[in-house]
Order: C-alpha cells, then structure tokens, then sequence
C-alpha cells in the first residue's frame, strides 16, 4: 500500500508539505484577528516562514522539536475531521464513531511527521499571494499562492472555511492536485482491499515504524 501518493517524488512531496505548513495558522488569536482568508495566509507565511528560518534545531533536523511545533500551532487550526472525511471518501458514512476517530487519529500522526520532517527543508522559501476569486460574504474559498525559492515556482492554493473560530483550511492543492484527492485514491485501495480496519491498521503501522525510528514517514511505498 502506498500511504504517500504514488505519484510525487520524495522531493517533489516535501516540498508539498512544507508549502503546506508554512502557510498554516499559528495562533488562534491570529486566525481570529484576520478579516480575510488571503490576509491571514499572507500573514500566517511570513511568521512562520521567519520562526522556521531563525530555530537553529529545526535546521538542524530535530524531528521531534517540530512534530510539537506542528502538533501545538498548526494541527489545531485545520478543519481535521473535513479533511479526513474527504481523503476517506464515500467509506466515511460507512465507518463507525469508533473507526471515524482511529482514522483521524491515525491521519493527523501520519500529517503531523510528514510536515515536521518538510519543516526541516525550509530555506530561502518565499510566499507570493494571488488576487482572491471571491465574494465578500462568501463562508467556502481557494486561496492561490505561489512558493518561491530555487528552481521553478511551486503551486500551492488552499480550500479554507469560515467558522465560528474564523477561517480555517481543510485542503491543499500543489500543481493542480489536491491532497485529499490523492489520499483518497490509496486509501480506496487498502479499503477495497482490507476494510475500513485494514485501512486503519495500515496507518497505525507506517506510524508506528516512523516513530520508532525517530523520523517522518517515508514517501516511498
């Protein structure tokens, strides 16, 4: 089974995830504060941008100081469930509130390392905002940015909603291709395959082996 999408590379997929976090919000007073999406993704870039670049052990590759960095600032200010709920795909209605929660549980750890170990890639990235397609009073938007750095620009756009607790993302699309898309089609497989148990046994051991390791999951199969 392949957790990580077929198709992206281990270079290609770090710098996803690293797009991905970088633009991810890092305080809920901050979310609050935004009066629109594009603002608070240009504000949330530049801050973590510059905390990522000026932490010494980050850049040094300490694993388990950004899984907590990623687990305490960013996780919490995504829209976790809808996110699953999308990668799981139509098997979500199917499973039980019991398998519903093992598999977000499971996802965000699989998330959380991947992101921690795309933190530790973050150079000399910068972010360039796009015109926003929307409506003021629109509740359901895609933020377009563009990642700068060596080598060609990156395409990175956000799906955010606005709630109660102000916006928050619950996908990301890198050069046309959204990750819950991705993730959905792997897990169809294992699914199809193994059930809903077998999906979640999967992710409990990819999980498991990359924190014994001490390391982000690996994007090979």
């Amino acid at each position: 089974m392949r957790l990580i999408p077929s198709s992206c590379s281990k270079r290609w997929f770090l710098q996803l995830m690293a797009g991905a976090a970088i633009s991810m919000s890092v305080g809920l007073a901050q979310a609050a504060d935004a009066t629109a999406p594009d603002q608070l993704i240009r504000q949330l870039s530049v801050e973590v941008l510059d905390a990522v670049k000026s932490d010494k052990a980050i850049q040094g590759g300490d694993v388990q100081k950004v899984i907590a960095l990623v687990d305490a600032k960013i996780m919490p200010h995504v829209n976790f469930q809808r996110m699953t709920a999308s990668a799981v795909g139509r098997f979500w209605r199917q499973a039980t509130p019991e398998q519903r929660q093992r598999l977000q549980d499971e996802f965000k750890s699989l998330l959380v390392r991947t992101y921690a170990g795309a933190l530790t890639q973050v150079k000399d990235q910068t972010i360039a905002m796009k015109p926003l397609r929307a409506a003021a009073e629109d509740t359901d938007v895609v933020v377009r940015t563009e990642v700068r750095g060596k080598g060609e620009p990156i395409q990175l756009d956000y799906r955010l909603e606005k709630t109660d607790q102000g916006w928050r993302i619950y996908d990301v699309n890198v050069l046309g291709i959204w990750l819950a898309d991705q993730y959905r089609n792997s897990f169809a497989q294992e699914i199809n395959a193994k059930g809903i148990d077998g999906l979640i046994k999967a992710l409990a051991e990819r999980n498991q082996k990359a924190a014994a390791a001490g390391s982000a999951p690996s994007a090979k199969p």
